[in-house]
């Protein structure tokens, strides 16, 4: 399904290497793991905005159904507003529930790379 100019193919290749390494990062200095994570994920979810298109109106999209609620069918935007809502919620996270969220953020930056892979037609 590779498709995209190269540009954007870049940029999502960029941003998923970064997304990885931030989230690495984290699991090794637990004292800026929240920030780190958070970091992480945002890349994770540009990566996926380059994949699909342009970012800023992939953006636009996703923040028009974060904050209409749940309900979403399509796989890749349910993605897309499950990181939104994760990036609200590990800001707040207390240290006791940090490793069950970086289970669920492993999960999520995965998947983000397995969408990014689809798209770019090369391994992220």
């Amino acid at each position: 399904m590779a498709f995209m100019n190269n540009y954007r193919k870049g940029w999502a290749l960029r941003c998923i290497r970064e997304a990885k390494a931030e989230f690495q990062a984290a699991k090794k200095m637990p004292s800026l793991a929240p920030s780190l994570i958070v970091e992480a994920l945002r890349k994770a979810q540009f990566a996926i905005y380059y994949s699909l298109g342009d970012p800023a109106s992939i953006e636009r999209i996703v923040k028009s159904i974060s904050s209409d609620g749940h309900g979403v069918k399509d796989p890749i935007l349910k993605c897309l507003v499950e990181i939104d809502e994760m990036m609200e919620f590990i800001s707040e996270l207390p240290e006791s529930e940090r490793g069950r969220a970086l289970r669920h953020v492993n999960e999520l930056i995965q998947i983000a790379s397995e969408i990014v892979e689809l798209f770019t037609g090369e391994k992220a």
